[in-house]
């Protein structure tokens, strides 16, 4: 028995591995979304930032390991065995936890779920030591359990919410009244001053939060600086703003890429060396007690864990081995890349297709602060407002017409301001000893600035506000989840330890796994597909060429869809109809993305191009109306099968099989003409209109007779009809598009040709 000890140890060691790597990928969101948001450097340049960050960070982080040992319960109170069921069970639980967050993309606060996978484990625990205890009950319970620092945790995290995201909206106002969106227009001094106040906020902060954790940083010098606050914030005020100004001056350099820069450095060192204990803190509080056990020589069950309590050094290989791995992740997670995303799109500055749907307190928000604007434009004065407008007039970028460049998701003043906030409001709350999540506070500040810089207009505040819930409720949701998750897994543990620890090990492998190639496989897919891309030509004839590929793209796709419907029918799969349920709605977002592109493109237009517009929007129509017929042809036979209906007869089916082999030969044809860009070909395609036509009208007739005379199933006539109607609809669809093309294709421009004869036609 003793020797399953040994072994869970080193399954720990494993698990802290595998904890890292998707608890950076989380975490990342905490100093990468400013950087990568702004655009102020490459992302090769972030990265290499971030992960000298991350190593420095790594280093100094030895004394919050404490946190693991003694922060939640009280150690003494437990006996070897059972601190050992408590370490594995929070491992396991936050490895799966953190790896479900990051799968859907969403950021979550490993702070949180690390406490309270301690907290609901030890208190699963002590329940089982209390109902084994003949002189114990339920209200001793507050012995195992430091139930001070549980309810402090709780009080920050629903401050630290409220604080980060009102003090982020106030300096990100402050700081565009001042500098408004031409900020680079501004004289020097402008910038000198900004710069000196946001990197003496940040030098603060990794002093202070960064490196007081270290053991080579003497507490009587970090004492030093607390008791000189004022002294040393003032004299670095100055210097960084003279700094600043010479180096703008003598460099002719972006002064607000530097901070960013500082600021990116000095969160990825705080994460690091704060949140480190989040991942590494308990395998190492676990192979400290089993060190302490073995050299006591007594038996797991009677061993106290009291040693616990008394402050143990980490070694600084294991913190450089640490580090190591969080800067590999970094630079190769795709997981880390979504989260990140998640926070960027909700700071956006312009419209994107919005993640989120609103709902109803997202709407309650909304039409508040609605009414709070309308009541404040009462009071202000309207020169006021005028002048305030103006700050916030974003300047118009033109882009070229012959390339697409993606712009920033907001400007270097916000990203500044997202990183001086964070950092001024953890190291406020560190000198003062209150708990609190980096997480919460860089995505509460950068969700208030978004809001101060007027990001949430009217087309998008609905949106973003429930994005902004969804994400909040995720964090609650990781306490209850971590605290009940833990507990269950400890209670199990506690069953038998060496088979269920076997088991649960396999589980975790199994699901981590599963996580990784779906998500890898998901990865593939998105690569692979074809896409539809935005029209970016000016001109009529420039639109005709370049939306040709998304014609042929959704004739590809569509041609797929319609066969895959019937085949499903016909065999009666009823994956192979839900997988085309799928397609169908995927195709349909990216034709919806393209029409919510329509107001750009047509700003973009030349005055003389503006006809290129009318056949744009003409030819998004017909893409709809494809899509549409397709969507319907493809729910109402998996309905059919899903409902367990009759099968259609034969000859139904055999019908509907003449028509699909019609129409792909038709999609395929089609296909050809837009892939080789031979335009000429579609008008021999449109002299098929009526054959095809007729095709379709004599599979009605048919069924009119059938279900006069021989039809006895409502639900096969019903679903027979509403497969050939919707089909002439689509084929209509088609039809009409391929009109759009022929008229108003130049015949000047010289078409290319098919590489090989079309297929003849019967």
């Amino acid at each position: 028995m003793d020797n399953i000890y040994f072994y869970m140890i080193i399954a720990l060691a494993l698990l802290a591995v595998a904890d890292l790597i998707v608890g950076v990928s989380n975490d990342a969101v905490n100093f990468l979304n400013s950087a990568i948001g702004s655009k102020a450097v490459s992302y090769k340049t972030i990265i290499i930032v971030a992960s000298l960050g991350v190593a420095v960070g790594a280093l100094t982080s030895s004394g919050m390991m404490e946190v693991a040992r003694k922060g939640i319960f009280n150690p003494g109170e437990f006996m070897f065995n059972e601190i050992m069921i408590i370490f594995m069970a929070v491992m396991i639980t936050d490895i799966l936890l953190l790896d479900f967050f990051n799968t859907i993309g969403l950021p979550t606060s490993t702070t949180v779920s690390i406490v309270f996978e301690l907290l609901g484990a030890s208190v699963c625990m002590a329940l089982i030591k209390i109902s084994n205890s003949d002189s114990q009950t339920l209200f001793d319970l507050g012995h195992y359990i430091n139930n001070d620092k549980a309810i402090e945790i709780i009080f920050g995290i629903l401050l630290s919410v409220v604080v980060a995201f009102t003090v982020g909206a106030f300096v990100q106002w402050v700081s565009r009244v001042l500098l408004s969106f031409k900020f680079e227009q501004k004289p020097s001094w402008h910038g000198a001053v900004f710069s000196g106040i946001a990197i003496t906020s940040i030098t603060y902060f990794i002093i202070i939060k960064g490196l007081s954790g270290a053991d080579f940083m003497h507490g009587d010098f970090i004492n030093s600086l607390l008791q000189n606050t004022y002294l040393l914030l003032g004299i670095n005020l100055v210097i960084w703003t003279v700094l600043s100004f010479v180096y703008i001056q003598v460099f002719k350099t972006n002064i607000y890429k530097i901070i960013i820069m500082v600021g990116t450095f000095a969160l990825a060192l705080a994460f690091a060396g704060n949140d480190l204990v989040n991942f590494i803190g308990v395998p190492i509080a676990a192979y400290n007690s089993y060190l302490d056990w073995v050299g006591s020589g007594q038996l797991a069950t009677a061993y106290s864990m009291s040693s616990l309590a008394q402050k143990v050094e980490t070694q600084p290989i294991i913190l450089l081995i640490a580090g190591l791995i969080m800067v590999i992740t970094l630079f190769f997670s795709s997981k880390a890349k979504d989260v990140v995303k998640t926070s960027v799109d909700l700071s956006r500055q312009e419209d994107i297709k919005e993640r989120f749907q609103p709902n109803f307190l997202s709407r309650g928000f909304v039409r508040m602060s609605m009414g709070l604007s309308l009541m404040v434009s009462y009071i202000i004065p309207k020169s006021w407002q005028a002048t305030l407008d103006k700050q916030f007039e974003k300047p118009a970028v033109t882009l070229p017409q012959d390339k697409s460049i993606e712009l920033p998701a907001f400007d270097m003043v916000r990203a500044a301001v997202n990183l001086m906030v964070a950092a001024v409001l953890i190291s406020l709350a560190t000198s003062m000893k209150l708990p609190l999540s980096t997480t919460y506070v860089t995505f509460m500040v950068a969700m208030g600035s978004s809001l101060a810089d007027r990001a949430w207009g009217a087309e998008s505040a609905v949106y973003r506000v429930a994005g902004v819930l969804n994400v909040i409720g995720g964090w609650f949701f990781t306490a209850i989840i971590a605290f009940t998750v833990a507990a269950l897994v400890a209670y199990i543990i506690n069953i038998n330890v060496p088979v269920m620890v076997s088991i649960l090990l396999v589980i975790a492998i199994a699901l981590i796994t599963r996580s990784y190639i779906a998500h890898s496989k998901k990865l593939k897919e998105v690569k692979a597909e074809d896409r539809l891309t935005k029209a970016e030509s000016s001109s009529i004839q420039g639109v005709i060429h370049e939306s040709a590929s998304n014609v042929a793209n959704v004739i590809k796709r569509g041609n797929k869809i319609y066969s895959n419907a019937i085949n499903g029918l016909a065999k009666q799969d009823l994956n192979l109809l839900k997988k085309n349920k799928r397609q169908v709605a995927k195709l349909s977002d990216e034709i919806d993305d393209l029409r919510d592109n329509i107001f750009y493109f047509i700003k973009n237009l030349d005055e003389s191009s503006v006809g290129a517009s009318n056949f744009y929007i003409h030819l998004l129509g017909y893409l709809q109306d494809m899509a549409q017929s397709l969507e319907y042809i493809s729910k109402v036979s998996h309905k059919h099968i899903h409902n367990n209906h009759k099968k259609l007869k034969f000859n139904q089916i055999k019908e509907l099989k003449e028509v699909d082999e019609r129409f792909e030969r038709l999609f395929e044809n089609t296909q050809k003409a837009f892939e080789s860009r031979s335009f000429e070909e579609i008008g021999n395609i449109l002299t098929r209109k009526s054959e095809i036509s007729k095709l379709v009208k004599d599979k009605i007739q048919k069924q009119v007779e059938r279900t006069r005379n021989e039809e006895v199933s409502p639900k096969n006539t019903t679903l027979y009809f509403s497969l050939l109607l919707e089909t002439k609809d689509l084929l209509n669809a088609v039809m009409s598009l391929l009109e759009e093309y022929h008229d108003a294709h130049d015949s000047s421009v010289k078409p290319a040709k098919f590489a090989s004869p079309p297929e003849e036609e019967e």
